[in-house]
């Protein structure tokens, strides 16, 4: 997990010492990452050029580089982190299983899978019972 700005790494110093590190114990544990041009926040679509800013963008890559989901936002609303820890282990248990179990809305580790085909077309609600385990 990075994080990229377009602040500079002493922005990002000052704001995880006297901001972050007040709010998460020990501050942020994953790389702050300096995108000062923009350039990263334009490959992905969230740089405003006009404002000189990035939306708060949100995406998760698997080991091939392929974007898996993303969320972008605007600055007033702010990201759930343990719902993107929740989709990033709904995303290695469909790759472990190498596409042959389905993780539903909401999925956690250890409850039930679906497994994806034509037999579960019309019959998701046979199966999948939120909050079973």
């Amino acid at each position: 997990m990075l994080s990229i700005s377009v602040d500079s790494v002493f922005v990002h110093k000052m704001w995880n010492d006297h901001e972050l590190s007040k709010m998460v114990e020990g501050g942020v544990q994953f790389p702050m990452l300096s995108d000062g041009a923009g350039n990263v926040g334009k490959i992905y679509g969230v740089y405003d050029e006009e404002a000189g800013v990035e939306l708060r963008g949100r995406f998760i890559i698997d080991p091939d580089g392929v974007i898996q989901a993303m969320e972008v936002l605007t600055p007033p609303v702010g990201r759930k982190l343990d719902e993107t820890i929740r989709q990033i282990k709904a995303f290695q248990h469909v790759r472990a299983t190498q596409g042959a179990e389905a993780c539903p809305a909401s999925w956690e580790p250890g409850q039930p899978t679906l497994k994806p085909g034509p037999a579960l077309v019309g019959n998701v609600w046979k199966e999948w019972k939120p909050g079973k385990k």
